[in-house]
């Protein structure tokens, strides 16, 4: 990764393990500075800061019953009492520990708290410098409510405090629909800043503006309709015709036409899951519905199941159906006859399956038309790359019916809290910004968060002109209140300039005996190609204009 690379030669981080990694001073400059613009966005919305513990004690997890099925698996010890011990991927449970010996009544809501703590989440395959690691910093926030009217407008006031969070580290982002993961709750929103090295693929129209994770995007899907004429049940052979597009060939229909099924492993038992013979299935939309991992079986599994590879019936057994919606359970298809080389036509799934489910559980795809395209003005979603940057959810009760978290509402009864959770990765957003606007030679940062506002550097550093005026000026500026790299080593300029530029500095500034003949300074801009020689008397102004 570009930002990984740069990271390191700009001396920003060292890493000391897989997905652990050290911020040297000037890298963890730019994180307090990143960590700064997200405490006053939140205190904007009156969002106010506390602190909850790395190390929490695993009671709470039971409570949620996330213990054994938070992923990546929990990271834990045994303290010297014998007692298990958290390390925390995450705080909704300490929150709620906190939150409920507090909230009595609806009187004591709305209210949100943030705090900026390290997590440890243990991956599989760390990888991307800090983009996917181990252990990091997040900001994690939460707010308390009595009904979903006051959540909804909490979750737009976080919303546009992330837009202007963003927008202040200088990278532009798309907020989408998400799926919500190991946090989970009803609806969640991710904030993808747009890049080819990103591991999230995006679907977003254009022209209307749904923009989703292809984890969660949907989609208008074609739907076969009805026949009015009768249908003939028959068993036709298909000679090692397997695929949908040899199928479509051979019976001359459109793809649609076909219903596909397809064997799913979960922790729990086999499922069977079938769908119009053009889509593929969404492994995130299966694994939220049956609440588990799942993986496609091998052809040696579905042999054992008694199931015929490439010719897989859901007639006929008694494994559970997942059956997607682009099915039309009225009309009839042509589909598997569980026998080699033999299909099925004139299959009606409402009179032959035996359905668990019937829901999307379909992958969305570069040109499919989005659920809120206009079919008139829309030409379909196109897909990008992007990194998250931040995630935020609506809870709902998700946490509170399970943990106590309760209260008394204005009629006297008992109810759960509705919560929000808010979260940005504080080194993956910096990652993000890098990723976003260097190159493989210069890292830039944008004034907001860079290191330093100027850097400095005096070449002929043995005149002893050249250091009183390089010495004056900076601490001329320093008593300004900027914040100033002075690069007064023994260097040559090629060393000094090609370190500029991995500095993330927006400003840099050259004394040297050339331009002392003139009474100047060189002057250069992050992003122009071409230094200016500014009078030494009139830097001060030039500054102001440019900082």
């Amino acid at each position: 990764m570009l930002s990984h690379k740069l990271l390191i030669r700009a001396g920003y981080i060292s890493q000391l393990g897989a997905g652990i990694f050290s911020f040297t001073p000037i890298g963890w400059r730019v994180i307090e500075k990143i960590k700064n613009i997200i405490r006053s966005e939140m205190n904007s919305i009156d969002c106010h800061e506390a602190n909850f513990p790395v190390i929490q004690p695993s009671d709470i997890w039971e409570e949620s019953g996330r213990i054994n099925s938070f992923i990546p698996p929990l990271a834990r010890f045994k303290d010297r009492r014998d007692k298990i011990m958290i390390i925390a991927p995450t705080h909704e449970e300490s929150v709620i520990s906190l939150v409920r010996s507090e909230v009595k009544s609806y009187r004591d809501m709305p209210f949100s708290l943030f705090h900026i703590q390290t997590k440890f989440r243990d991956e599989t395959r760390p990888r991307g410098g800090l983009l996917r690691v181990r252990e990091f910093e997040m900001k994690d926030a939460y707010s308390f409510h009595s009904d979903q009217k006051s959540l909804d407008e909490i979750y737009e006031k976080f919303s546009d405090a992330y837009f202007n969070i963003f927008n202040r580290c200088g990278i532009d982002v798309i907020k989408v629909a998400a799926d919500s993961g190991a946090i989970g709750g009803k609806v969640s929103s991710e904030f993808i800043s747009v890049a080819e090295s990103g591991e999230d693929t995006i679907l977003k129209c254009d022209i209307c503006l749904y923009a989703a994770n292809e984890e969660k995007a949907e989609f208008k899907k074609i739907t076969k309709d009805a026949s009015n004429e009768p249908i003939e049940k028959s068993e036709v052979e298909t000679p090692n015709i397997k695929s949908i597009k040899d199928l479509s060939n051979f019976f001359n229909l459109d793809s649609c036409n076909f219903i596909k099924t397809m064997v799913y492993f979960s922790a729990k038992k086999p499922v069977l899951v079938s769908l119009s013979g053009d889509l593929e299935v969404n492994e995130t939309k299966l694994k939220n519905l049956l609440g588990d991992d799942v993986r496609l079986a091998s052809n040696d599994e579905v042999i054992d199941l008694g199931l015929a590879p490439g010719f897989i019936s859901p007639i006929g057994n008694d494994l559970d159906l997942i059956l997607d919606d682009s099915i039309n359970l009225e009309a009839d298809y042509i589909l598997g006859a569980n026998k080699e080389d033999i299909h099925l036509s004139g299959i009606v799934p409402k009179e032959e399956f035996n359905i668990k489910s019937h829901i999307d559980i379909a992958k969305a795809k570069k040109g499919y038309l989005s659920v809120d395209c206009d079919e008139t003005r829309c030409e379909g979603m196109n897909e990008y790359k992007g990194i998250e940057v931040g995630h935020i959810f609506k809870l709902g009760n998700t946490y509170s019916a399970k943990m106590g978290l309760n209260f008394l509402n204005k009629e006297g009864k008992q109810r759960s809290v509705e919560m929000g959770c808010y979260g940005i990765g504080v080194g993956r957003l910096l990652a993000a910004v890098i990723e976003a606007n260097s190159s493989e030679k210069e890292l830039i940062l944008n004034k907001n968060i860079s290191p330093f506002q100027i850097y400095i550097a005096n070449l002929n550093s043995d005149s002893p002109g050249v250091k009183e005026v390089s010495d004056r000026i900076y601490s001329d500026l320093i008593n300004s209140g900027y914040d100033v790299l002075f690069d007064d080593r023994d260097e040559g300029p090629g060393v000094k300039f090609n370190d500029y530029e991995l500095s993330g500095v927006p400003v840099r500034i050259v004394i040297s005996k050339r331009s002392l003949e003139n009474s100047e300074a060189e002057i250069l801009e992050r992003g122009e190609e071409n230094f200016r020689m500014i009078k030494i008397e009139n830097l001060a102004k030039e500054l102001v204009n440019i900082l």
